[in-house]
């Protein structure tokens, strides 16, 4: 090993990191609990060090320098490994014990929690997890979750989010009933589809709307507020339903309408309570979840 090369600055490299994840010096100061002229000296004195320049401005963007997105990649390996070790050390801690609260989807709650949870108990196993299934959004001001997994981000400045995943919305239906009641090739072609309907038919109706599709009240043949009992209608053959790719690609037996429409941004927010978030078990569930849900696939479990 080359011990001349660990001089490395580590406090730098993780100023660099979060200011090129959060796009700006003051988020990333506000992010890493520090003033925005201290983390500016941290990158500069990175750039310093390699003799680069990392960032630079654009009108009020700050903006990678190419070299600054090569720098990333690695940055980004470093931190994960560093994230990943720290977890590791702080989960198997005696003092990090008892219960957190996640609040998701039911979706999300029936394919992918399982695999977060074989997971966290694996690295922190005095914590007792609690999972809070729901297409609702829990209410994190009055602690009726720890943490949630979110498609919105949240307003309220008490709460502190990152966005983790960004996936895409598309309109999907079975083989099956794709043979029978199509074919739909074109948007005017949904007119005659059958709909299953996910939450308030107002507010489907106003989604689709807005997604430029030429659904009726006559359409919505079934409604449910469960996204996963509508999931299951969908694949049974029941009609037509909005689904995340990076979900519905688990099931090939389901198919892409329209595949040339344009798909609907899906993010992924995880949030918690601003206070909350120096609780060393919370911040373990919130920092692994992270983890997880940034990978390049959601962490499944089908069957």
């Amino acid at each position: 090993m080359n011990y001349a090369a660990m001089t490395f600055d580590w406090n730098q490299a993780r100023a660099f990191l979060v200011t090129a994840e959060t796009g700006s010096f003051s988020a990333a100061a506000r992010a890493l609990n520090m003033t925005q002229p201290t983390l500016g000296r941290q990158v500069a004195g990175l750039e310093q060090a390699l003799d680069l320049v990392l960032f630079e401005r654009i009108g009020r963007k700050l903006e990678l320098t190419p070299a600054g997105r090569d720098l990333l990649e690695h940055m980004r390996a470093m931190g994960e490994a560093a994230n990943q070790a720290s977890l590791i050390a702080t989960g198997r801690a005696e003092t990090v014990a008892g219960d957190v609260t996640i609040s998701v989807t039911d979706v999300f709650a029936h394919y992918v929690m399982p695999v977060v949870v074989e997971d966290l108990r694996k690295l922190a196993p005095q914590i007792r997890l609690r999972i809070l299934a729901s297409n609702d959004l829990s209410d994190l001001q009055r602690r009726e979750a720890d943490i949630a997994v979110r498609h919105v981000a949240p307003t309220q400045p008490e709460l502190i989010s990152r966005k983790v995943r960004e996936s895409a919305g598309r309109l999907f239906a079975s083989k099956a009933y794709l043979d029978r009641a199509g074919p739909f090739e074109t948007l005017a072609s949904l007119a005659k589809s059958d709909f299953v309907g996910i939450g308030q038919e107002d507010e489907m109706l106003g989604f689709m709307l807005n997604w430029g599709l030429p659904i009726t009240t006559a359409n919505l043949r079934v409604l449910t507020d469960s996204a996963m009992s509508g999931w299951e209608m969908a694949q049974q053959g029941l009609g037509i339903t909005p689904m995340m790719d990076d979900l519905a690609k688990f099931f090939p037996k389901m198919q892409v309408v329209l595949p040339e429409l344009q798909p609907v941004p899906v993010p992924y927010w995880l949030t918690t309570h601003r206070e909350l978030h120096s609780s060393k078990r919370i911040r373990l569930v919130y920092d692994r979840l992270g983890e997880m849900l940034s990978g390049r696939d959601l962490p499944m479990r089908v069957g």
